[in-house]
């Protein structure tokens, strides 16, 4: 497996970017180990020095992008306005459309699919539980509890990019407007600092 490799090295590192840009901008089908090799400007052998197969290599890539997607999200939870700062987050194109391209993997690869289910419910969970945290009494649970919030608002972000790569936006207004009146209301109305979030 890829773990027995230097994580740290700056090649791996080169390897794991170049195929994460592939999987970006001509999906994940695009990702061979020769052509990551081809396009990072270095030979096939030194990728299966540090991923002997493909499923290692995308497997690789995926672990790192769930890994800094969970960062990031825990930063934005930890904002000032952790509301405002996750809808944001979630609708950047960027952070999204590289995990859209690993769920659509997940139909096809078996290890990738076990992976975002080790993964997936445990960051979540820790998720939920820094809005939590963050929110105090401030969430008004009778409008939405933290792990629904997250599920939503992370669901109809994954679904806007994926529609609005193909050109479709239908709706796309008004489901944004939606969330916002949501995320307005998910607050109590005499907590501190309630603008509400932006769109």
């Amino acid at each position: 497996m890829a773990g027995t490799r230097p994580k740290g090295s700056a090649k791996r590192v080169l390897l794991l970017d170049t195929a994460e840009k592939l999987i970006v901008e001509e999906g994940y089908a695009a990702v061979s180990t020769r052509r990551v090799a081809l396009e990072a400007g270095l030979k096939p052998p030194l990728v299966h020095y540090y991923f002997p197969t493909t499923e290692d290599l995308l497997l690789a890539v995926y672990q790192r992008a769930a890994e800094q997607s969970h960062q990031r999200t825990l930063d934005a939870l930890a904002a000032a306005r952790p509301l405002e700062a996750f809808w944001t987050l979630s609708k950047d194109s960027a952070h999204t459309s590289l995990g859209t391209e690993f769920y659509a993997l997940a139909n096809h690869r078996k290890e990738i699919r076990s992976e975002i289910v080790r993964t997936g419910d445990a960051m979540r969970a820790a998720e939920a539980e820094a809005l939590g945290r963050a929110l105090g009494g401030d969430l008004d649970r009778s409008v939405c509890d933290p792990l629904g919030l997250l599920v939503l608002v992370t669901g109809l972000s994954r679904i806007l990019v994926m529609e609005e790569a193909v050109g479709v936006t239908a709706g796309h207004a008004e489901a944004r407007a939606l969330v916002d009146w949501l995320l307005q209301r998910a607050v109590r109305p005499d907590a501190p600092d309630r603008d509400g979030p932006g769109t």
